[in-house]
């Protein structure tokens, strides 16, 4: 089981930025798993990988790929309270799910 993170390298975030992006980006695409594959995820240690996008259409056509799978995701859009405009779409989450299966949205990308 693994869940992939992807966050924008084209944005600059800093480091406290991108923490937090990465974290609310997690959380969400767990809540849309179903329970079985909360409970399986967590019991085998909650495999994370945090990768890089160049920018907002390489986040969302990697959500459409995982939604087509059936793959838990999620897309974050900040808030604007700091650094970032409101709205400016930071990550996408892919996983929970087999570790085959979340490589086949996300195995090409680099890590952060």
């Amino acid at each position: 089981m693994k869940q992939a993170v992807v966050a924008r390298a084209d944005l600059g975030m800093g480091e406290g930025k991108l923490a937090a992006q990465v974290a609310h980006a997690s959380l969400m695409a767990f809540e849309d798993a179903d329970r079985t594959v909360q409970n399986e995820w967590k019991g085998s240690g909650q495999k994370k990988v945090v990768l890089q996008a160049d920018g907002e259409s390489q986040l969302f056509e990697l959500a459409d790929l995982a939604e087509r799978d059936g793959i838990p995701r999620a897309v974050v859009r900040d808030a604007g309270h700091t650094e970032l405009d409101p709205g400016t779409v930071t990550a996408v989450a892919v996983g929970p799910e087999r570790e085959d299966v979340v490589d086949r949205v996300t195995g090409d990308l680099s890590l952060y």
